[in-house]
């Protein structure tokens, strides 16, 4: 509405002389609306809606009453924007309680007495005023906020991805590695039971949180981390500290703890190389004690090895992928993950298939899948 554009107030009532009144009381302000019953009113409303400045609404009329219109407009939640106005003759108790409860603003009593009732309805009009311009202006800092937020989170997932992928380009890999872990970890949540009770916005930073589970390789010296041949128990050793190191990096970043992301950032940080029967590292834990989302995306990361060209082996195919971690060759999995996993399968080939591309030279995650190269874990 422009700023010199009048507001119109909208009378209510089936005797006309009333109208007059209420006319001469506001017409040098307001352009005056009118109607003769509650349906002629409601009408009103919906062609004006929420720029009307006010209501002035009599109880008692013909084909829709006053109380009739305030019902309807209640549901409506129309009152938070527009004050409504009772004015009747019959100002009992039981009325003007009801009329409140439905919404109304003021009660007015006949007979009207010009200076007062323009006095309280304008008092009560410009402090409605006030606060819908203080409510619009809060949903706009609002808006302003969220977008600020959604921007920073892009932007703090955009530095997560990049240091993720720095890392796996140091790991001589394409940085599509974590790209797919991200993806097929996405994928295995929200189609399995282990991303139950989840909602989307958990399941997306789950998938997030995964690209960073090799971040802690930043710290393995590059002969270790690049040898193509088989590692020395010593040498092994090292490359395991990767799961612990990830999480003090974390931990080094006092800016990211306060990032949704981080609580699974470093659970899967430490704990996928952890094994179903407890022979995992570092901490050893078993079964249930790993969380659902680090086993999502240790299977993913050792599904994800095996079908890749490393630099001490040629890609396996996704059928032999799936027949050596069926087969425990690439580590022991929860049977319930097994289960998904056989189930999915297809849908797994086809998905990954069509974002493998490059030839990566890295080393498998050691402990999950590394049988390949004949360490133990």
């Amino acid at each position: 509405m422009a700023a010199n554009e009048r507001r119109a107030i909208l009378v209510v009532d089936d005797v006309e002389v009333n109208r007059v009144i209420l006319r001469e009381i506001f017409q040098d302000e307001y352009t005056i609306l009118e109607a003769e019953n509650g349906i002629e009113a409601l009408e009103a409303i919906d062609a004006q809606g929420e720029s009307l400045a006010a209501v002035v609404l009599d109880i008692i009329m013909p084909v829709m009453d006053g109380f009739g219109v305030l019902e309807v407009l209640h549901e409506r939640n129309f009152m938070e924007k527009v004050p409504v106005f009772l004015i009747t003759a019959e100002c009992t108790e039981e009325s003007t309680l009801r009329g409140y409860e439905l919404g109304v603003m003021d009660v007015i009593e006949r007979p009207i007495i010009p200076y007062i009732v323009k006095k309280r309805m304008e008092s009560i009009m410009e402090l409605c005023s006030m606060r819908n311009r203080l409510n619009h202006q809060v949903q706009l800092q609002e808006i302003e906020l969220d977008e600020k937020t959604k921007e920073i989170q892009g932007l703090n997932n955009a530095m997560i991805g990049a240091l993720a992928t720095a890392i796996e380009f140091r790991d001589c890999e394409s940085g599509e590695h974590v790209k797919r872990i991200h993806d097929l970890t996405l994928f295995l949540l929200q189609k399995t039971v282990f991303g139950k009770g989840l909602k989307i916005t958990e399941i997306k930073k789950i998938a997030t949180a995964a690209i960073m589970h090799d971040v802690g390789k930043i710290a393995i010296p590059d002969y270790i981390l690049n040898k193509p041949g088989r590692l020395t128990a010593e040498e092994f050793q090292i490359m395991k500290t990767h799961t612990v190191r990830g999480c003090e990096l974390l931990d080094q970043i006092p800016a990211i703890h306060h990032n949704s992301v981080y609580h699974y950032a470093y659970d899967i940080c430490r704990h996928h190389h952890e094994r179903w029967d407890g022979k995992g590292y570092p901490d050893g834990l078993k079964r249930d004690e790993i969380s659902p989302w680090s086993q999502i995306v240790s299977l993913a990361d050792v599904y994800d090895a095996l079908t890749s060209e490393r630099i001490y082996k040629q890609a396996y195919s996704h059928e032999k992928a799936v027949e050596m971690i069926i087969g425990g060759e690439c580590g022991i999995f929860n049977p319930a993950l097994m289960d998904e996993f056989l189930r999915l399968s297809q849908e797994i080939k086809q998905i990954m298939q069509s974002q493998q591309s490059g030839c990566g030279c890295g080393r498998i995650g050691e402990s999950q899948a590394d049988s390949s190269r004949g360490e133990s874990a």
